[in-house]
């Protein structure tokens, strides 16, 4: 596919609309217990359709993930998918502030390649993505931890980006539909991709808010491999948010910017990205953002350095400050004069062009 120029940035840059290719995994795999479940039947008829090579499992172990070293493996992860059921574990949910009440997963892994992985040493073993076939088991579990008054919130995008596996899985429009019959759930996803026409009609009901995940062009361009361009999240976004007569009408929508990173001349580069996403979302629509500086823990920076030896993500420990959690964790962040300096830049460039939308969080 050509990709369409969208204007020019205040460098004089030419930007392109990059729709991402859909993900084919080279290979896919089910597991028995896959198969005994309707919902795995029917991606089995879907992944059957698109003419992938389909391997049934002979127990419910996903193996064969291994290569001689860890770079090896994670390609030979990241080109399978594997249908599975998910496990007792998943039932019970783990809250996720500040981006929602609770945290709950239609599928692990991710079939893009960002050299800043937040899963990396998230999820154990090879970063294989795992698709769920017990998915109506999951949505039914969900009801009983939304709160009897008011609205609870429940994000889907934790351990994946659902839009990059719903041409595979169809997950991602069954848990918008059952979330549009529920009154007081909420869902929340966000993507790097854009293939949003599948969900343009589906009866959402806003209980459904969509968000795209953003950066600017020097960091989404040499480390969120496989991606669609930020031009082309935008104008998936203005799709999603735009007023329609069919299906639940306009989705709430809105803008994950991360990670949030002080490159050269940064407040240049953040304030044409915002430039950009008024001129997606020049209507009035119901808008917030989320804003997420760049973090690593030890583990993450030794399992990003295995799969991206050459990266030019900067991870020097002695260049940032020490954070610590309340059990004992530590993340290396930005010193406080340049979390400051940041967050007063983005608060203010937000208000001057989106007056009506609200900042969730700042992290």
């Amino acid at each position: 596919m050509i990709p369409t120029v969208e204007h020019d940035d205040r460098a004089g840059h030419s930007v392109e609309i990059r729709p991402a290719r859909l993900w084919m995994p080279k290979r896919v795999v089910f597991t028995p217990q896959a198969l005994q479940e309707p919902w795995g039947q029917q991606i089995y008829r879907r992944i059957e359709r698109l003419g992938l090579p389909i391997e049934g499992l002979r127990s419910n172990r996903v193996t064969g993930l291994r290569g001689d070293n860890e770079r090896e493996t994670y390609m030979l992860a990241k080109r399978t998918l594997a249908v599975v059921c998910a496990p007792p574990s998943a039932f019970k949910l783990q809250p996720i502030p500040p981006s929602a009440d609770w945290q709950f997963h239609l599928a692990e892994g991710c079939p893009a390649h960002c050299q800043y992985c937040y899963l990396a040493g998230s999820l154990q073993g090879p970063p294989v993505v795992r698709t769920f076939a017990n998915l109506p088991t999951i949505l039914q579990n969900l009801a009983q931890y939304e709160r009897p008054a008011g609205t609870t919130t429940f994000e889907a995008s934790c351990y994946t980006d659902p839009l990059a596996l719903e041409h595979l899985t169809g997950s991602l429009a069954e848990c918008i539909q059952y979330f549009g019959t529920r009154s007081q759930g909420m869902l929340r996803w966000v993507s790097k991709f854009d293939a949003v026409d599948q969900l343009l009609a589906l009866p959402h009901h806003d209980q459904t808010r969509c968000r795209a995940s953003v950066n600017v062009e020097p960091i989404s361009s040499r480390l969120e491999g496989g991606t669609s361009s930020v031009g082309a999240r935008l104008r998936a976004l203005r799709k999603l948010a735009l007023p329609r007569l069919s299906g639940g009408g306009a989705y709430p929508v809105g803008l994950v910017i991360a990670p949030i990173m002080p490159v050269e001349d940064w407040e240049r580069h953040y304030a044409d990205l915002l430039d950009r996403a008024a001129q997606a979302l020049d209507f009035p629509c119901d808008l917030t953002f989320e804003l997420i500086t760049h973090r690593f823990t030890d583990t993450s920076r030794n399992v990003l350095l295995e799969w991206y030896p050459n990266t030019r993500l900067e991870m020097d420990q002695t260049r940032r400050s020490i954070k610590r959690n309340k059990f004992g964790g530590t993340k290396y962040v930005y010193d406080r004069a340049t979390m400051i300096a940041m967050r007063t830049f983005f608060e203010r460039e937000i208000a001057l062009r989106f007056p009506h939308a609200s900042i969730l969080y700042w992290t």
